[in-house]
């Protein structure tokens, strides 16, 4: 299987791209800011499991990049409320990006209880 497959690195893409998208109507002056940061953090959480993917022969390592990706995706969330505070996005995108980058969280999390299911082994 490649990383590509996993349903996490699927999902995590997706909302990078939205986000990219999204963030293309954000102010000029939130250019190296805002528009950055939350560009950077949603893209960092699919690298982050590609990454992992590639670790799968050391738990530890495996582990340790899908905590990252975990708090990439938690920076991710809250940018996207600072985006909703500053009136850049509606509430109800707010929600539905949020409800997204929680079941990212969620996959990741499953990922983190289930390495064996992912090709780790000596858990």
């Amino acid at each position: 299987m490649k990383f590509q497959e996993l349903l996490a690195y699927k999902k995590s893409f997706e909302l990078a791209m939205s986000i990219l998208e999204i963030s293309k109507g954000f102010p000029k002056e939130e250019q190296f800011s805002l528009t950055s940061q939350i560009r950077r953090s949603s893209r960092a959480v699919s690298a982050a499991i590609s990454e992992a993917y590639g670790k799968r022969k050391y738990p530890k390592h495996f582990q340790s990049k899908l905590t990252d990706a975990d708090s990439e995706n938690l920076e991710t969330q809250t940018w996207i409320e600072f985006a909703q505070a500053c009136e850049y996005i509606t509430k109800e995108l707010e929600i539905e990006l949020k409800e997204k980058s929680e079941e990212v969280g969620r996959l990741l999390n499953y990922m983190m209880n289930n390495p064996q299911k992912f090709g780790v082994v000596n858990v």
